[in-house]
């Protein structure tokens, strides 16, 4: 399901968004597309853009402090697009943010607190992650000594790497590195407290930054959202036993069980699998934000 607004300049359509540009701004519009392994599935989940983009607005307002970020309005009434505004209302509504114009930098920033997914098949294999060294000892789920700063390349097609952090450095300068090490990790720290009182483990997580035209660097894309966490129940947990999730983890289990390369076109999603997905997408917004969810 694309949402192509023909009066406007699409900058970029994404494996979730559309992106358009608006002379100083942007206009990310949020499908209910969903992907896994970076492959988009055939079939959407219900409302599932409505709900990433109110939880990102939610962060967005949160984190201000640690480091701006390019959220302006989600409100289409405030866009400065008058001449379709009226015609595509409804469906601008509650999908869609209009953000400043930034320019992407070409690292993803990972923060992880606890060994899963890619980070613990690399565990397994040389007792670290994107170079960071650990101790040994650890099982599958376990928490961190402390949160540690696995990039990763981005890419628009296929699947991101994980790089270390020199190679993160070589591509965007030492200094800007750093930087952006120390903000994700505060980002992540911040947010990991927030969620833990209300009994949630934010596992890890992906941020994305960008460059705005005066040289300052700011959070963008999404933040915190399910499509770039993993969200566990803290209640249930204990390291080495598979934890109750909040993301797409249902999605991706499904997948792990079939005899699928990874590779397109994807498999057929079963009802169930599509209804439990939403259902652990409705419950984080509702932990996170602390509203019931109202179509």
């Amino acid at each position: 399901m694309h949402y192509i607004l023909e009066e406007l300049n699409i900058f970029r359509k994404g494996k979730v968004r559309e992106v358009y540009e608006l002379d100083n701004y942007m206009l990310f519009v949020a499908s209910d597309r969903i992907s896994a392994f970076d492959v988009i599935m055939d079939q959407p989940i219900p409302n599932k853009g409505k709900l990433l983009t109110a939880i990102s607005e939610y962060w967005f307002l949160s984190t201000k402090d640690i480091i701006n970020n390019h959220f302006v309005t989600s409100n289409p009434l405030n866009y400065p697009i008058n001449s379709i505004e009226t015609k595509h209302h409804e469906m601008l509504k509650g999908r869609s943010m209009l953000v400043r114009k930034a320019k992407p930098l070409p690292v993803e920033f990972v923060v992880r607190g606890y060994v899963a997914g890619s980070g613990w098949k690399e565990y397994k294999s040389n007792k670290s992650i994107c170079g960071v060294q650990l101790p040994d000892g650890l099982v599958e789920y376990s928490k961190l000594p402390k949160p540690i700063f696995t990039p990763a390349t981005k890419a628009d097609s296929g699947h991101d790497e994980n790089i270390d952090f020199d190679t993160a450095s070589n591509i965007i300068g030492l200094e800007t590195a750093e930087y952006l090490r120390q903000k994700s990790i505060d980002l992540y720290e911040f947010a990991y407290n927030k969620m833990y009182e209300k009994g949630i483990i934010l596992a890890d997580t992906k941020f994305e930054f960008g460059y705005l035209e005066s040289g300052e660097i700011i959070l963008i894309d999404e933040a915190l959202t399910p499509d770039s966490s993993r969200f566990w129940l803290a209640e249930n947990y204990q390291p080495d036993i598979t934890p109750t999730n909040f993301d797409k983890q249902i999605l991706r289990d499904y997948l792990e069980s079939l005899t699928w390369n990874k590779q397109y076109p994807p498999p057929h999603l079963p009802d169930e699998i599509i209804t439990k997905t939403l259902d652990k997408y409705i419950q984080a917004y509702k932990i996170i934000t602390g509203k019931d969810w109202v179509e």
